[in-house]
């Protein structure tokens, strides 16, 4: 009889509940429910539906019922920075606004009357982004006072979902960290720092590491939904589920974790906090197993998301990849650009930055894309440079993982600027990251390396030799 392990993958755009089990003494996993994601507009701000959100993971359960694929366990991952604040009945406070509002914009500033951004990341390691939990707290501190003094717990946002299936608060190392509130040293919260800002130290919660057993689904959901499991933690950051998917055992390995977010980099054991990684804009987020996850965050495949719902809605990701293809346009944009980051419309904010530089500005679908999918392989290359520069380790070849390792014409495009070998896969690389976790907290895998042979030897993965 198989035994089945229940990933929750929510990502920005879409969720998917993905059952994994060994076979053959192959890591093998199973679409069983997906659901769309998006953030709406209410209050003022863009903020997540997480009452609908909670409802589609319950169906998602459900569905494991009815189709009789009862999970031994279930674990649940998101994004990043993002948190609800409940009161002292655990009921939520205001609502879960998302990272990409703009109501963290001018408040570095104020922060930084309490610290400097430079000791700020010395003492955390993470790397500065307007939309991280801290400036997110500092923001409610200055204009939404009442919502802190009346909570009495934080909870980031897949850890909130796992509170709503078992009753239970902890938070989750990975995710932790990218509040920009965590000890890179003691792995824990850096509770002088959260004093020095001004923020409630009573919030936040206990900090477990991946793997961590949170309890059983309450006795309410087990009634809804017709079965009892486990929920364990995952790395809850998606980020840090998707690097353990990494199919490789070397050393030194460089990665890109491919979606609407490109998150590249390598893992190293001690975190780099000089200002000259700070500089450079690099972050130190938690892995597993206490690594730490150096990275930049790059816009990634979110800008080929927004000028496909605006103007390409009748093509899918792949067709635009063609189109883009045969163009031979060669403007280029900093995809980095916080222009980018949320943009009325994102085909006119190109065609600006384009104008702007004195570049071609691109007109038809192909190019749009062309532009983004080429300057996102130059900013792949120029980011693998700095890494190879602050770590002084060279390194031959690239895992793309995620999504993103569908993008075919973006995979010989980073060849091609990196000069590296492209390994492509596994694409549900955050779900089989979750999956991992779970396996190895059950003793089905031994290790982090042992999880990986598996993933290695059970999952697709293209090669694109350099020079491509």
């Amino acid at each position: 009889m198989k035994k089945y392990y229940l990933a929750i993958d929510i990502g920005a755009s879409s969720g998917r509940h993905i059952l994994g089990y060994m076979e053959d003494n192959k890591m093998v996993t199973e679409e069983i429910y997906r659901f769309a994601n998006g953030m709406i507009e209410k209050n003022g701000h863009l903020c997540w539906d997480i009452e609908r959100l909670f409802d589609e993971i319950l169906n998602g359960l459900k569905e494991c019922k009815r189709q009789e694929k009862i999970p031994y366990s279930i674990a649940i991952d998101t994004w990043a920075v993002d948190y609800v604040l409940l009161d002292g009945n655990n009921q939520m406070i205001g609502d879960a606004v998302a990272y990409r509002d703009d109501r963290t914009k001018g408040i570095d500033a104020d922060t930084y009357q309490f610290i400097s951004e430079e000791a700020l990341y010395q003492r955390t390691g993470i790397q500065k982004q307007l939309f991280n939990t801290v400036y997110q707290l500092m923001s409610l501190k200055k204009n939404q006072t009442s919502q802190l003094e009346q909570a009495a717990s934080m909870l980031m946002i897949p850890e909130y979902f796992s509170f709503l299936l078992t009753g239970n608060k902890a938070a989750e190392y990975t995710n932790a960290t990218t509040t920009q509130l965590v000890s890179p040293e003691t792995k824990d919260w850096n509770y002088e720092l959260i004093e020095q800002l001004g923020l409630p130290k009573k919030v936040f919660q206990q900090i477990r590491k991946p793997g961590y057993n949170l309890g059983h689904l309450s006795q309410h959901v087990q009634n809804i939904v017709g079965f009892d499991s486990k929920v364990v933690f995952p790395a809850t950051h998606d980020t840090g589920s998707a690097v353990i998917s990494v199919p490789s055992n070397e050393e030194h390995t460089l990665y890109i974790s491919s979606g609407t977010w490109s998150l590249m980099g390598t893992e190293l054991h001690e975190a780099n906090c000089s200002l000259e990684s700070m500089k450079r804009n690099f972050t130190n987020e938690g892995g597993y197993d206490y690594r730490f996850r150096y990275l930049k965050n790059i816009m990634g495949l979110w800008m080929i998301q927004f000028i496909r719902k605006e103007i390409a809605s009748d093509y899918t990701f792949g067709e635009i990849c063609q189109l883009a293809e045969k163009e031979q346009i060669a403007s280029r944009v900093d995809c980095n650009d916080a222009r980018f980051l949320a943009p009325h419309s994102m085909t006119e904010e190109i065609r600006a930055a384009c104008r702007e530089q004195g570049m071609q500005i691109p007109q038809t679908i192909g190019e749009v894309a062309k532009v983004i999918y080429e300057s996102l392989a130059e900013c792949y290359a120029k980011t693998a440079e700095e890494i190879e520069q602050m770590t002084g380790v060279k390194y031959s070849s690239i895992y793309i993982v995620g999504g993103g390792a569908n993008a075919d014409y973006l995979n010989k495009l980073t060849a091609k600027a990196t000069g590296k070998c492209v390994y492509a896969g596994p694409t549900e690389a955050t779900a089989i990251g979750n999956i991992a976790v779970q396996m190895m907290a059950d003793g089905v895998c031994k290790s982090l390396a042992d999880a990986r042979k598996y993933i290695m030897n059970s999952f697709e993965v293209k090669v694109y030799a350099a020079p491509y």
